[in-house]
């Protein structure tokens, strides 16, 4: 029997981000059927009756080829325990984003060879630099047309600020595209087989071997890949700390969809990527060895399974080891209670689990009760682990159900949807739930709310989008709020949690309104950063 220490050390959990269509959950697929957890992959955006991707199981991804929702996935591989996070590169899903990343030890940036860094690559690198965690870079698409490897090398440190050590060369790209050279191992992996529903055929030549010239075509070609590695080799060296610390990336180039480099790429990623690191809470560092369990949930999602009316909140385990049917303390409801069905998932695929281990992520049956950023102990040990971020929403729209017979469900829907934080709900002070003003960060935000309210809990929507942009917490104001005299710039809302906050259609409208009502003094919502 594995001790703990062996169960926790073999662990490895890491979210894959990218702007977009770099082509993140092909990569997220391809890594499933190299551990053997999946036969066939399909290509996301594939034909009408072929397979969607594995991790794109709400609806509405699988009909636009993105992904909206962070998918949560477990394998094993070479006696490594993965668990990848698969986020939405929409940046309308940033948020969920952001909190995923609180759930990771480190990250893949998956980079598309022909359009370099794009602007939620940036952001989301942001975060990640935030945490300090360790971030591997996948260079994809190289069986297109791509940049140069070295000015795409350049344009990372460039644009992102950090340094970055090529692990592996391409073998040509587009057309040409045939293979890797690996550094550490110094030689060419020549890939075949080229329909990626399969693991690629490689070749494994010495890079200075005469058959290297025939396998490329022409002496030209090979000897243009010999003065490339040995231009590599002039640069910086692997600094394993540096990685560590999340001050230089390693970088990796391949082709997600014809499978070429992934099995590369997964071998030296497992071996530098850390087992689960320890976690702060208000009480101190908590040590992710220590036999006591302990977790956060980091998003909340209903109705991942049409058959079950249910929903799920997802936790992050931090420390110890999770027994099913063992009894827990949940922190900010202060009481105790058994976790009911934890389950681990492949998607919307699940299978019920009765151990799980820090570093492994969970999803448990939740009645109402989590909130996003709770923290589950054992019983007797109180804290809390570090807050995980929330955005002020920047897009407004006042919503109804257009049935009215239809009220229950509508509030049931809002309610859920918005625990789960894809949504933030508000009321116009001393009216009911009939019609409520729903924030976003995002428009499509809007868009997957009234497909779910439709699909999902039956209700159509009227909805109103309002000019509002910027909202802020009301801190002070001497009088009584329902006198506040107020433009057609300015409403008075307030939130599930009873806090009066206003929106403005500008930036400029915040100051003109505190001008008109002396004594107003509103504050922005904080971005609280974990």
């Amino acid at each position: 029997m594995p001790t703990l220490r062996e169960e926790i050390s073999r662990r490895r959990t890491f979210a894959i981000i990218s702007h977009p269509d770099a082509g993140k959950t092909t990569l997220t697929e391809k890594f499933l059927l190299y551990g053997g957890a999946i036969a066939q992959a399909g290509v996301v955006k594939g034909k009408k009756n072929s397979r969607a991707a594995t991790s794109d199981w709400m609806e509405i991804e699988k009909q636009r080829g993105i992904s909206v929702t962070s998918s949560v996935m477990q394998f094993q591989y070479e006696g490594f325990c993965i668990n990848i996070l698969d986020t939405p590169g929409h940046q309308d899903f940033s948020e969920d984003t952001y909190r995923t990343l609180m759930a990771a030890d480190s990250a893949v940036m998956v980079i598309d060879g022909a359009k370099g860094v794009e602007p939620q690559t940036r952001k989301l690198f942001k975060v990640c630099a935030m945490r300090h965690i360790p971030i591997f870079t996948f260079i994809n698409k190289m069986d297109r047309e791509t940049k140069d490897p070295f000015d795409l090398l350049d344009e990372v440190e460039r644009e992102l600020g950090i340094e970055t050590y090529a692990m592996n060369w391409p073998i040509g790209c587009g057309k040409d595209f045939q293979g890797v050279y690996d550094r550490e191992k110094a030689e060419l992996l020549f890939f075949s087989g080229v329909n990626g529903k399969s693991r690629a055929d490689k070749l494994e030549v010495d890079l200075y071997d005469p058959k290297v010239a025939e396998l490329l075509g022409s002496e030209q070609k090979a000897r243009q890949l010999i003065d490339d590695v040995e231009l590599l080799s002039a640069g910086r060296e692997m600094d394993a700390q540096a990685v560590e610390n999340g001050q230089l990336s390693p970088v990796f180039f391949g082709s997600a969809l014809t499978n070429f480099g992934i099995e590369p790429f997964l071998e030296a990623f497992l071996k530098l990527t850390p087992p689960p690191l320890p976690r702060t809470a208000d009480c101190g560092v908590i040590d992710t060895f220590d036999p006591d369990f302990s977790a956060f949930v980091f998003k909340i999602q209903a109705n991942m399974n049409k058959a079950h009316r249910d929903r799920l909140a997802f936790m992050r385990i931090c420390s110890g080891k999770f027994t099913r049917d063992a009894e827990y303390f949940h922190v900010q409801g202060n009481k105790k209670m058994r976790l009911s069905q934890p389950q681990q998932l492949m998607a919307a695929e699940r299978e019920i689990v009765d151990e799980a281990y820090a570093g492994d992520v969970i999803g448990v049956f939740d009645p109402g009760i989590f909130a996003i950023g709770d923290t589950i102990t054992v019983p007797g040990k109180k804290f809390t682990f570090s807050g995980i971020p929330t955005f002020a929403p920047e897009h407004f729209s006042r919503v109804s159900a257009k049935d009215s017979m239809k009220r229950k469900q509508f509030v049931k829907g809002t309610e859920q949807i918005a625990q789960e934080g894809a949504i933030q709900i508000f009321k116009l002070p001393n009216s009911g739930m009939e019609e409520v003003i729903v924030g976003v960060v995002g428009v499509l935000q809007l868009e997957v709310f009234q497909y779910r309210m439709k699909n999902e809990y039956g209700v159509e929507l009227r909805m109103e989008t309002l000019p509002y942009e910027e909202i802020r917490v009301i801190d002070e104001y001497p009088g009584d709020l329902s006198d506040l005299n107020l433009g057609s710039d300015a409403e008075l809302l307030e939130d599930y949690r009873g806090r009066n906050l206003m929106v403005f259609s500008s930036y400029w409208a915040i100051d003109f309104t505190c001008r008109r009502n002396p004594g107003l003094k509103v504050s922005e919502i904080v971005v609280q950063e974990g």
